[in-house]
């Protein structure tokens, strides 16, 4: 089903970005895992609406209701579920969009998919809303990984052309960085914001890149062909709306070396195999090798735009103009980063399940 994901845990989101809740089932989880609640709320923060000039001016509190799974603190082996309450939509301003879609978004797709039963208010199904759910399962997952010395961060590594500066590939240093604008070069996080002001003046949207790095992960996680890392790492971002694209390691820039300079050297250090340098990105095969696992995911300019743009009247199948109504972030990159860390915690999870190496806490 396109709303589940995994193998070994089983998550499904369910809901729609305008309905009476979203949420989310996370079953295969052992139980006696502790669940840090407070930990959890400032990690979903960092997703959450409304909370500077260059997001939607959407308030969401984005706190979860969690159902089942969770007893004093701790997993208790019943799938866990958890909802978060939508209080403050405004479906009117999405009215016109089942005969008129938006270029850029699903709207089109789905009336065809749908037949005009989907909800389009505020892109139903298919809103980055959904995210929210997926932060709830990351967050607690990205928990778990931290216990066992398994770290995943990211930060903006772009926005609209302006490149902040790159994970070392070898040893990553995430440091400590604003949380919600997570730039290593503080400078040029200042010229971000300030591009994606223009384009919010100017009624327009930037997009951008995310680059994530996962340490302390052991060698021997994946399998190779279908059940590689990069594949299932993939799968799950891929499920994010705006990501139209997924590289590892160097990426496509590989494309244009010699084997010679794109192979990585193994050599031997204080008894352990590592590799000079780092450009597959941890992965070789589809098995992590013991490196550091870096990627990066392309994410789209929000396609809701202020500006009027050309579309079509499906009612009279002939060109029209639309004028998008409704709160729309003119750059969603800096909010799908925790989204980022929360899909990468997730399919490691998953892969860390199936091994046996995600274990509870012994009383």
């Amino acid at each position: 089903m396109s709303s589940t994901y995994g193998d070994n845990l089983k998550l499904s989101i369910f809901g729609q970005s305008h309905g009476a809740a979203i949420g989310m089932t996370l079953d295969g989880i052992p139980a006696g895992l502790p669940v840090d609640e407070a930990a959890l709320s400032a990690f979903l923060k960092r997703r959450a609406p409304g909370q500077n000039t260059h997001s939607t001016p959407r308030k969401e509190a984005d706190a979860p209701e969690f159902l089942s799974g969770i007893l004093d603190g701790f997993t208790c082996g019943a799938p866990i579920a958890a909802a978060i309450r939508n209080t403050n939509t405004r479906s009117g301003d999405y009215s016109n969009l089942i005969d008129c879609p938006r270029p850029g978004h699903a709207d089109y797709t789905a009336q065809i998919k749908h037949g005009g039963y989907q909800d389009t208010a505020g892109g139903g199904h298919f809103s980055g809303r959904l995210t929210a759910p997926l932060c709830i399962a990351g967050g607690l997952c990205k928990q778990w990984l931290e216990r066992m010395g398994i770290s995943v961060s990211a930060h903006i590594a772009a926005i609209a052309g302006i490149a902040d500066t790159p994970f070392d590939p070898i040893v990553p240093e995430t440091g400590q960085v604003d949380a919600l604008f997570p730039v290593l070069d503080v400078q040029k996080g200042i010229a971000m914001k300030q591009a994606i002001e223009d384009a919010r003046l100017s009624g327009d949207s930037v997009g951008g890149i995310i680059e994530c790095a996962v340490t302390g992960l052991p060698a021997g996680l994946g399998a190779p062909m279908f059940g590689g890392v990069e594949g299932k790492l993939a799968q799950i971002l891929y499920g994010i709306p705006a990501v139209k694209g997924v590289e590892f390691g160097a990426g496509f820039a590989l494309a244009g070396l010699r084997g010679s300079e794109s192979n990585d050297a193994f050599r031997v250090k204080d008894g352990s195999v590592v590799t000079e340098t780092n450009r597959c990105g941890g992965i070789l095969g589809g098995i992590t090798n013991g490196m550091p696992l870096l990627f990066r995911a392309a994410i789209k300019p929000t396609p809701s735009i202020s500006r009027p743009q050309e579309s079509v009247s499906l009612s009279r199948m002939e060109n029209c103009t639309l004028e998008v109504k409704g709160r729309h972030d003119p750059c969603i990159v800096p909010r799908a980063v925790p989204v980022v860390e929360a899909a990468a915690s997730i399919a490691l999870c998953d892969l860390l399940i199936g091994e046996g190496l995600l274990h509870r806490q012994e009383k």
